[in-house]
């Protein structure tokens, strides 16, 4: 009976996935020698040649090609039960560090982080506060471990759960503007006007600024509050999440100019935690409960008002 290794398995997967012993090696960090090694060892073992050297380029055999679908499915396995062996060895964790973002809205998150946390007091909640793309950036660089944001959902590192849509509308104070909003209020037109940003909160900003008029005069600050302090007082327009200025809205100390050049924008907001880290029970326990919480927004938060007279889009 054939007894290979999971080591032998891997430096075969390499080598079928990358193309080549030699990168197969450089992936594996391993010495050529070594790969080329092991997968002679398996096919000896097994009886079979899994690859075709004689080209430019190794390639499996027909044997090789179904031998290796099989060997994706086990060592797919071995690393599930590679991280639920961690899990076990974490046992309940003492704290978890969770980052919101800046499009998170705060007091129903935080009523649920509340909720959650009353009821296991052996585990310290560690709370951060980051914009823009600083929450992706304490994820990735495992300095989280779960967050509350805006997701690149492409990003096939972190899995998300859905916690509803936020408006981003464009919104100015009664009087700032010389004119009233309309459909054409342009991109130039606004150029004369200080637009308020929010500072990015990463150590290094993978996207470009947001919403941002070219030539136009802007003051930065470090978070949405302080944002709609200044658009209140007339001091700057800008884009602030709806479930932040509802009352303003309705009752008028803020008008929205979302137009045709300014439509607004809308973001989707999730939980979103590495899905190739191990995680602990009560991280496990964290995770299911906001599913299980979810959506925290109204349906109407996700959607943009428009200026007055601008028909909706």
């Amino acid at each position: 009976m054939s007894r290979f290794t999971l080591h032998e398995l891997q430096c075969f997967d390499a080598v079928v996935s990358d193309g080549g012993f030699q990168a197969a090696a450089e992936r594996l960090h391993r010495s050529h020698p070594s790969v080329f090694a092991a997968v002679a060892k398996l096919e000896r073992q097994l009886g079979l040649d899994l690859l075709d050297r004689s080209g430019y380029r190794v390639q499996p055999t027909e044997a090789g090609r179904a031998f290796h679908r099989k060997v994706r499915f086990l060592l797919h396995e071995a690393e599930d039960l590679q991280t639920y062996a961690a899990q076990l060895a974490m046992g309940e964790e003492a704290e978890l560090r969770v980052v919101l973002g800046d499009l998170c809205p705060l007091p129903p998150v935080l009523a649920l982080l509340s909720g959650f946390f009353g009821q296991r007091p052996q585990t310290r909640l560690h709370l951060q506060f980051e914009t823009i793309t600083g929450p992706w950036e304490r994820l990735l660089e495992d300095e989280a471990d779960l967050i509350v944001h805006r997701v690149p959902k492409s990003d096939v590192r972190m899995e998300w759960i859905d916690l509803g849509r936020v408006a981003m509308v464009p919104v100015v104070a009664p009087g700032f503007l010389p004119f009233p909003p309309s459909a054409d209020l342009t991109p130039q037109r606004m150029q004369a006007f200080t637009q308020c940003v929010i500072r990015d909160s990463a150590r290094h900003p993978a996207e470009p600024g947001h919403f941002l008029v070219e030539g136009a005069p802007q003051c930065s600050v470090p978070d949405h509050l302080m944002k709609k302090e200044l658009v209140l007082h007339g001091m700057a327009w800008g884009h602030l999440p709806r479930f932040m200025i509802e009352a303003e809205l309705r009752d008028g100390r803020l008008l929205s100019i979302a137009g045709r050049h300014f439509p607004g924008v809308v973001e989707d907001l999730a939980a979103a935690r590495r899905r190739d880290r191990p995680h602990g029970p009560v991280g496990d326990q964290l995770w299911a409960f906001l599913a299980d919480h979810a959506p925290v927004l109204q349906p109407r938060l996700g959607r943009v008002p428009r200026a007055k007279g601008v028909p909706a889009a």
